[in-house]
């Protein structure tokens, strides 16, 4: 993996290319390439780092020709090199190649196309599907291209150039999506949908086993088995404005800064105030399902598995239904209970999460019903799922998640409603939730209104080398969260964990050089986390405190206090993440780390 794009019409390709590259890079990606096709060769040029150093090396040279493919890596088989960077071709220089996914019979291959002559240049899976093309192509391309796919085990999502029918892009997909772009008189490939939107909003989507015949006269789609299909148009809903950073110094600010807008889309449409209902009407169908559900399956990764987390919590609290949160990676391989009245849901921001689509994947063929949370409309996860909720957040285009967070953990409080007022909770109780989620919006607006606080204190830790977050019931998750963001964007060691389990072996970590984060907020537990407060003072422990307006106590025991509105608890984790958002983010510019990019992780894991 990472970003794929692909051009074929009227227009120079070249730029095309790269800038559609730039606008996967959000994706994160350690090296970049393009391939351009003209009427008597190939040419390439890639570079290691990023898309700048590609266009550096081109000089304002750009490759001539209408028809090209561009890739920006995440290494996976080979080190971040020049000779690994993408595209890949053959050995005589008339197929050039791009590919996300992992080719798990790689090796195999390899070895028999080394003895049938062929010499490999890189270290990566992706060269041998270039050369396993030329080693079957005789007068058809497409056959050679299908009989290649046939051989493959593992993912992919590819794009294909090639001399010996240079007026085409052959694409194909199998666990790593790929959408088309339909213009006018021009097409378009790529990962998803962000280089599209510049040139159309007319796009479809490949699904697993399918290819496409990208030509000059239209586009022909395909099971890899020589199926036709027919492919459904659809709509893109964004604005290119979206994907800008509209003033902001990086895309991780813009997106903290955006959330009492998306909270407020999330909600959108979706609350009956007077009867204290919600009306999601992706799940319409399946409302009975839920509220009748013997257990729910929640299953993600990273920050989404921490938003399944405060699920967890509002479920079963609200509705008394079992709950099981599973990391995504997990619950494919550990052979789960599922007797059929189970419910499944399965949370991604991208809809594309490899091990997420896997789980679910898992849970249908189990027989439970399965149901999904995302934000990209049209992503895999929407369209295997048997009903679901859009979030409705917009692109995210920072790798670390904040924005997505928020809407999922918003997503799952609707959920909960809905069924919880179809089992146990009064109308009476449902209007109170909605009114207190309604001032959520304006609520996290008065939490970014200190950034520049938040901002100051940063500065006193940005040196520390660990951090720990320490919080209780529903803002557990949000000590999650909040090491996360701070270890995904400033390189700092940060563990979260329930307060009281600080005594159970993480106190003895604790000195004068031991930053802890508590969520202290007012509740019927306050004491406690009062107490585990005291503990860290006792062993000279620099105490910051996310605390709610008015507490007066709170002061005394810390080094520094980021105070939040009240709200119901149940709700209080959309709040007191956002302190926690605003820390990592300040920290980590403060330490010269690049924000939006940070080393080794990718936006969207399509990978095992």
């Amino acid at each position: 993996m990472c970003g794929i794009v692909g051009y074929l019409g009227n227009q120079e390709a070249a730029s095309i290319l790269i800038n559609g590259l730039k606008r996967l890079e959000y994706r994160g990606y350690d090296s970049a390439g393009i391939a351009v096709l003209n009427d008597h060769h190939i040419n390439m040029a890639r570079e290691v780092g990023k898309i700048r150093n590609l266009e550096d090396s081109l000089n304002g040279h750009l490759p001539v020709g209408s028809v090209g493919i561009g890739h920006t890596r995440w290494a996976t088989h080979g080190q971040p090199s020049k000779e690994n960077a993408h595209p890949h071709m053959d050995g005589s220089g008339n197929i050039a190649l791009i590919h996300n996914g992992i080719i798990e019979n790689f090796s195999t291959l390899r070895k028999v196309l080394e003895k049938k002559g062929h010499t490999f240049k890189s270290d990566t899976d992706t060269e041998v599907i270039a050369h396993l093309i030329a080693e079957l192509y005789t007068d058809n391309f497409e056959q050679a291209f299908r009989d290649a796919l046939l051989q493959l085990e593992g993912t992919f999502g590819l794009a294909v150039i090639t001399m010996y029918d240079p007026d085409k892009i052959f694409v194909a997909r199998k666990g790593s999506p790929i959408v088309i772009g339909v213009g006018e008189d021009e097409f378009f490939v790529a990962s998803d949908v962000t280089p599209l939107v510049p040139f159309t909003r007319n796009v479809f989507y490949l699904e697993d086993d399918e290819m496409a015949i990208v030509s000059r006269s239209g586009i022909i789609t395909k099971t890899i088995f020589n199926k036709p299909i027919e492919k459904t148009v659809e709509q893109i809903t964004f604005d290119v404005e979206d994907m800008d950073k509209a003033g902001y110094d990086h895309y991780m600010l813009k997106e903290i800064f955006e959330q009492p807008s998306t909270i407020l889309d999330t909600m959108r449409g979706r609350l009956l105030r007077e009867e204290g209902l919600v009306k999601l009407g992706g799940l319409a169908e399946m409302e009975d399902l839920l509220v009748n559900a013997d257990k729910i399956y929640i299953t993600a990764s990273g920050t989404s598995w921490h938003a399944a987390l405060i699920g967890e919590y509002l479920i079963e609290e609200y509705c008394r239904i079992p709950v099981e949160v599973e990391y995504a990676s997990e619950f494919r391989y550990r052979n789960p209970i599922i007797k059929g009245k189970e419910v499944v849901i399965a949370i991604s921001q991208s809809g594309e999460t490899a091990d997420t689509l896997a789980a679910l994947r898992e849970g249908k063929h189990k027989g439970a019903t399965v149901l999904g949370i995302v934000n990209n409309v049209g992503s895999t996860i929407a369209r295997e799922t048997d009903a679901g909720v859009y979030i409705h957040a917009g692109p995210e285009i920072g790798v670390a998640s904040t924005k997505a967070f928020t809407s999922q953990v918003t997503a799952l409080i609707l959920i909960t409603l809905m069924i919880a007022r179809k089992r146990y909770m009064s109308v009476v109780q449902g209007k109170q939730l909605i009114d207190d989620l309604l001032s959520i919006p304006e609520k996290v607006q008065r939490i970014l209104d200190q950034n520049e606080t938040i901002k100051e204190i940063a500065k006193a830790y940005k040196d520390e080398r660990n951090f720990l977050y320490l919080g209780r019931g529903f803002n557990f998750p949000v000590a999650l969260e909040g090491a996360l963001k701070l270890k995904e964007i400033s390189y700092i060691h940060a563990e979260g964990y329930p307060a009281a389990e600080m005594k159970h072996g993480p106190i003895a970590l604790i000195d004068e050089n031991m930053p802890v984060v508590f969520i202290a907020n007012k509740d019927a537990i306050y004491d406690k986390i009062v107490s585990n407060i005291e503990e860290v003072r006792a062993r000279k422990g620099r105490v910051i405190c996310i605390a709610n307006e008015g507490d007066t106590k709170i002061a005394k025991y810390a080094d520094h206090v980021i105070y939040v509105p009240e709200t119901w608890q149940a709700l209080s984790p959309l709040l007191t993440v956002i302190p926690l958002q605003l820390l990592a983010y300040h920290i980590a510019v403060l330490r010269g780390c690049d924000v939006d990019q940070p080393r080794n992780l990718a936006k969207s894991v399509t990978v095992e």
